[in-house]
């Protein structure tokens, strides 16, 4: 296991990182190697370390977003303000052109007298009506020329302060990457200093507790009763399904890896309905649904901070990218403590027939943690098993 999060830790470090404010930092818990706690314990202060890494990276992923789009507003300002500086360019060769023009039919007579002078006053009068022309033709270019000006110092004005927010973002992203890192160094530590004695423990123990939490959930019935999915549910479920086995990465949305929210938020995307990027958006932005009306393509969300999201797939159960060191996986729904839940296509219809997907051999297999006996570090037991 130590050495799954070591090599995820290392990916990160040299991985250039962007989501809203920082997690403030806590006091990182001692490493557990002393033989003398509880088991029960370690797993409260595993699963506390777990937590507080997918809230910084849930963070990290919010501000990655808003980054995303500040670049693409810097980007479409630079376009808008070079396209401006285009036209004014053009709008002062016209005022230029006209300025000559103007310069050289300058005869220091004005239009009446040549009129009351000319031996031809059709002529004058014609040459009077270009004149008018000439001038109305100048206050129009002199009025680009004015909005052109204006417009492109205020383009340029837009464009300096989009840059300035972007540069505090990257610095923010950086700093929440670090964060991340911090907290991901503290699982690490903890499982570093357990035996494979005591991993066994503490899976064994997470895997009860999971199971009384499920049993009380479905015996409460707060459960939804068999419903159909939407369409775009269906599809969602789907994409969901196929990506059964690949690792859990912090900040990543696939194709290869993905952190929790990543993989309900392309879940959906590939389904045609695009949904926020974050869980705590997620939970925020989408409508909320009971327990007992979830359809297959809904998002649960846990903790109270919405720090977790998983998809939910049917009869009581979740796809989910649990945390480092696990793989997605299919979970029962309590395996961790639920919020609330949300629906991403409110105006969906259920489909009248729905046959879920089938799930590959060893979907429901592995922690909902991320560690397991099979990844402990080698080392010998150095006590009995501890109760």
């Amino acid at each position: 296991m130590s050495g799954m999060l070591l090599r995820l830790v290392c990916t990160a470090a040299v991985a250039a990182g962007t989501v809203l404010a920082p997690v403030p930092a806590t006091a990182a818990p001692q490493p557990a190697g002393s033989g003398e706690r509880p088991v029960a314990e370690l797993l409260t202060e595993l699963q506390t370390l777990y937590r507080e890494a997918e809230k910084a990276t849930e963070t990290y992923n919010a501000t990655e977003e808003r980054l995303r789009k500040q670049r693409a507003e810097s980007e479409r300002l630079d376009r808008a303000l070079a396209r401006t500086r285009l036209s004014l360019h053009g709008s002062r060769s016209a005022a230029g052109r006209l300025a000559r023009q103007q310069y050289q039919s300058v005869t220091g007579i004005s239009p009446y007298v040549r009129l009351l002078l000319a031996r031809d006053p059709q002529g004058a009068l014609d040459q009077s009506q270009v004149i008018g022309q000439l001038a109305r033709q100048r206050a129009r270019t002199v009025g680009r020329l004015t909005g052109a000006e204006k417009e492109a110092g205020e383009l340029a004005r837009r464009a300096r302060k989009a840059l300035d927010d972007r540069l505090a973002l990257t610095e923010r992203r950086k700093r929440e990457r670090d964060e991340v890192r911090e907290r991901l160094r503290d699982v690490e530590e903890l499982l570093a200093s357990l035996t494979a004695g005591e991993l066994a423990e503490l899976a064994e123990l997470e895997r009860a507790e999971v199971a009384e939490a499920q049993e009380e959930l479905v015996a409460s019935g707060a459960l939804s009763s068999a419903r159909t999915p939407s369409a775009a549910g269906d599809r969602a479920v789907r994409y969901a399904v196929e990506q059964l086995g690949k690792p859990y990465e912090w900040g990543a949305e696939g194709p290869e890896t993905f952190d929790c929210s990543g993989l309900t938020s392309e879940a959906w995307d590939a389904a045609g309905t695009p949904i926020p990027r974050t869980s705590q958006e997620q939970w925020a932005r989408l409508e909320r649904v009971p327990l007992g009306e979830l359809r297959p393509g809904d998002l649960v969300v846990y903790f109270p901070e919405a720090t977790h999201v998983a998809l939910y797939l049917g009869g009581g159960m979740v796809v989910q990218a649990p945390r480092p060191g696990a793989r997605i996986k299919v979970s029962p729904i309590a395996a961790n403590p639920v919020l609330g839940a949300v629906r991403p296509d409110p105006g969906g219809e259920p489909l009248r027939r729905y046959v879920p997907p089938e799930l590959p051999e060893g979907a429901t297999e592995g922690s909902d943690e991320g560690y397991a006996p099979s990844t402990a570090p080698t080392a010998p037991d150095r006590s009995p098993p501890r109760r």
